[in-house]
């Protein structure tokens, strides 16, 4: 790899002759980890160009950086960094001294709501049963990439480069306005649909034009930790309403709530399903309180053991309910591609801040998936992937009763999930760490809840990244914990 000559200056007010400040750049580069062993440096001509000197200057210069070895001399290649020059310190485990007063510069705090999130390395774990992870052995790797090669074809080419400002790309509009959408129910007009980075920029986008301070929301308890986080940034007020085994209770919802956040179809974590009639009660109840219901209708595509039930959007007939989407769950996470539909006065202020912050997303993401939808790659995977998380629940099931586990919670239709309950007096937290040192990971309950007396013993297991053959083991090693006594407290 060359080093950019553009890298290379003199800094004004440095003493020395300019051989010598020449040597002490090059040295300070390959000192601090800017300039590594192997990498070619500038030639002596276009580094003197580019610095305004004699190129005799530079060339005595880097003479005196080879008899140092900071450099070494290829024949008919050109001069590199030598691999024997000195290797960059380790950075030191402690911070710089800051002259910047940063609890009284930032005006705002977010980090202090982050939620926790799984290791990094998590795909090297033997037993991951994490949620919302993909299986790359399942996603179709090959059509995905050629429907990336067609979006950066001649006649795509203005889908990939031109800047919509707060468009989306037509194509990809169309075929859930026509497509994806019906399957849910809801009909809508492209006036109506916004592209998302995902469901978790729908839900951000829909709480900063619905919220503020001096308004209420409603969440479910417990929920998607992150929702909370989102509103919290908002200033609101937040009312968590417990949810049972039908999902949320619509009389529970108090007065002076101006959004209701909830998960019908899939409850998180839970997995419950909210009946024909709580949905129709939910939205008197939302009509009688003039409130704004968002419908977060995540692992919709996941419903593989029976039809999902029709989406509560398409039960509105006031126009009050804005649904949330993603392709998330069933492309890959990292595709961070989701939508918003709603109101056209409420997607019209979606637009203008989605646009006031990243315009819109990827031209050339966007073109793919709409090529990946309609040619209908995208409902194979969907059966594929079905298919496999219903073997994976079926071993999951039996293994989970085999050990004597308690499942809290499981979805009707499918999904990727179990919401389990540990013994009382068993904090899923330490049992967490301790799994993890036995290369099996999972999900502490705590986060999903808001109630003060927030309960401990809960836990969630994902299966969309686990191979059914490693499910049986890692159940068994779950049980092992939960029955050793260091396990509690």
């Amino acid at each position: 790899m060359a080093i950019p000559v553009e890298t290379f200056f003199l800094r004004p007010g440095d003493k020395g002759t300019l051989q010598a400040r020449i040597q002490q750049m090059v040295a300070e580069g390959v000192l601090s980890g800017r300039f590594r062993r192997g990498e070619k440096m500038p030639s002596t001509r276009r580094l003197a160009a580019h610095l305004g000197v004699s190129r005799i200057t530079v060339a005595l210069a880097y003479t005196e950086l080879q008899a140092t070895d900071y450099l070494t001399s290829r024949d008919r290649s050109g001069t590199y960094i030598s691999e024997g020059a000195p290797e960059p310190p380790d950075f030191p485990e402690t911070p710089r001294a800051e002259r910047v007063d940063w609890q009284r510069a930032m005006g705002r705090r977010f980090a202090a709501g982050a939620v926790p999130v799984r290791p990094a390395d998590w795909a090297s774990y033997r037993y991951p049963f994490i949620y919302g992870q993909a299986d790359p052995k399942l996603f179709d790797h090959a059509n995905w990439r050629l429907c990336a090669v067609q979006a950066l074809g001649a006649r795509d080419f203005g889908a990939l480069t031109q800047d919509y400002y707060d468009r989306d790309d037509p194509q990809l509009v169309e075929f859930l306005a026509r497509q994806t959408l019906p399957r849910r129910g809801i009909q809508a007009r492209p006036e109506e649909i916004l592209i998302t980075l995902g469901a978790q920029n729908a839900l951000w986008l829909a709480s900063q034009i619905l919220l503020s301070r001096g308004r209420r929301a409603a969440v479910e308890d417990p929920c998607y930790p992150a929702l909370r986080v989102l509103l919290g940034q908002t200033g609101c007020a937040l009312s968590p309403i417990a949810v049972d085994a039908q999902g949320l209770p619509p009389e529970a919802v108090p007065e002076g709530t101006d959004v209701i956040f909830t998960t019908p179809s899939h409850q998180c974590p839970s997995g419950a399903t909210l009946p024909l009639t709580r949905r129709h009660a939910l939205l008197e109840r939302a009509r009688a309180l003039e409130a704004v219901i968002v419908e977060d209708d995540y692992e919709f595509e996941m419903a593989y053991l029976q039809p999902p039930t029709p989406a509560l959007k398409s039960l509105d007939g006031d126009g009050r309910v804005v649904y949330v989407g993603s392709f998330s769950k069933s492309l890959f996470p990292g595709l961070r591609l989701g939508y918003l539909v709603g109101a056209e006065p409420f997607i019209r202020e979606a637009r203008a801040l989605r646009a006031s912050v990243l315009r819109h997303p990827p031209g050339h993401i966007q073109r793919t998936a709409a090529h990946f939808l309609s040619l209908g790659h995208y409902d194979s995977l969907v059966r594929r992937i079905g298919r496999a998380l219903g073997q994976r629940r079926q071993v999951m099931e039996e293994e989970i009763a085999r050990n004597g586990l308690d499942v809290a919670g499981v979805a009707a239709h499918g999904g990727s999930s179990f919401w389990m309950r540990a013994p009382e007096g068993i904090d899923t937290d330490r049992l967490s760490a301790e799994l993890q040192r036995d290369s099996v990971l999972i999900e502490p309950g705590g986060p999903f809840f808001q109630r003060p007396d927030t309960p401990r013993n809960f836990y969630r297991l994902g299966y969309s990244s686990i191979a059914s053959e490693r499910i049986p083991e890692g159940i068994a090693r779950i049980a092992q914990a939960l029955a050793r006594p260091r396990s509690r407290g």
